[in-house]
């Protein structure tokens, strides 16, 4: 059987298996853009936008857009920080300012 790890924790969505392997921060990376993208498409879908070019889309809708992909990106800081404090003490001074 096949297991697919989470990109927010490391973790495997089926519990069988073999232990999952941390995220290297290139691969952290990686997700998190994939991750701040969906946000973005979630957002463009939900108004019904996603077929329009970017080039239409006026600046409260772009700003809207970069919102919901910060807030993501929040978000799987969040967890890595919550997950491995000791390993992102400079994630964690970017989020606190």
């Amino acid at each position: 059987m096949a297991q697919r790890l989470t990109g927010e924790r490391g973790r495997a969505d089926d519990d069988a298996g073999p232990a999952p392997t941390t995220m290297t921060d290139d691969d952290w990376q990686a997700q998190v853009t994939r991750e701040a993208a969906k946000a973005i498409g979630q957002w463009l879908e939900g108004r019904g936008r996603l077929h329009q070019p970017i080039a239409v889309l006026t600046l409260p809708e772009l700003e809207a857009m970069a919102a919901n992909a910060i807030a993501r990106f929040v978000v799987l800081a969040s967890e890595r920080i919550r997950d491995r404090p000791d390993d992102n003490r400079d994630l964690t001074r970017l989020l606190l300012g």
